[in-house]
Order: C-alpha cells, then structure tokens, then sequence
C-alpha cells in the first residue's frame, strides 16, 4: 500500500484522538521494514499520547492489514528536524532552512542544505549558495527543518537570564 493511501487511513485515526497528523514514512531497517507515523500537538507530545496512538493504530491496521509481511509501527512527535511532507507544510516553515534529499538531480545536486524561500501547492524555492533553486514537490524523497542549534541554545540561556 502506497504512503499516501496510509496516510489517508491512518489520518483521520489520529486527528479523532486529538493530535494532528504530520505525516508518514516507511524505512527498512536491519531485519525489518519500520512504519514511523510522526504527531504534534500545540501543547507537545508527551509519551504516553505517542504510546496512546500506537494502541490505537496498531489495532486498525491489525484489521485493516494494509501492510504485506512484517513491520514494525513507531509513533513520534516530529522533532526540532521536523519532516515536512506536503504543501502546507512547506509553506508554513518557509524562512527555515530545511535538508533536502532527491530523488534525481536538480540544478546538478540530490542533496541541498538551504533556506527555503518559497512555497506553493506544485513546487519549493530554496537559496542555496546564492542562487534559486525550484524543486517540484514530485522530485523530493526527503524533506526536513534544518534546526540551528546555536540558535537554539542562546534562546535558551536568553530566557534563563
């Protein structure tokens, strides 16, 4: 089953127990494949909500059995290096610098560390290097915030002070 239809069963399950959606992804890892379903709430995410949800998925997809052969479900809040993995999403970190992977060439790289500048519903903008860099929402296997965690620690001793 493709990530979109998951995410299309998956979805409505989590926004019901009150935590939004972020998105999913498949990986396989050493011995097994890994479906990761990534959380958030606007007041974090503790443990327990991602134990919660996992109850809740893993006993859907049991029935539901949307997965040939085995895997294995973890639940996550999306980090500091948040995934991005729609439009919507892309449009709401734009002026974040964001990691992104490909799955071809674009402007002669599959890889680019830069700040995004631009966002709509068929395509990115990224500065890298100087230069723009329009990327097709079908070109990207990977996407994620690219936190700086300098920045990060001196809002942390700021707010201590």
């Amino acid at each position: 089953m493709s990530n979109a239809r998951l995410s299309a069963m998956l979805s409505p399950l989590v926004e019901e127990l009150g935590y939004e959606f972020v998105g999913l992804e498949m990986a396989t890892e050493p011995g097994c494949r890994l479906l990761r379903v990534y959380i958030d709430h606007a007041d974090g995410v503790p443990i327990q909500a991602c134990a919660r949800v996992s109850r809740e998925l893993a006993a859907t997809l049991d029935v539901e059995d949307p997965i040939r052969g085995e895997y294995r479900l973890e639940v996550s809040s999306p980090g500091l290096d948040r995934p991005l993995f729609n439009p919507a999403q892309f449009q709401e970190f734009v002026g974040e610098k964001v990691r992104i992977k490909l799955f071809a060439p674009v402007a002669g790289r599959r890889k680019y560390v830069a700040d995004l500048t631009a966002a709509d519903e068929n395509e990115i903008q990224l500065l890298y290097k100087g230069n723009t860099v329009t990327i097709n929402y079908s070109d990207i296997a990977k996407a994620r915030i690219e936190p700086d965690f300098d920045e990060i620690l001196r809002q942390a001793n700021t707010q201590k002070s």
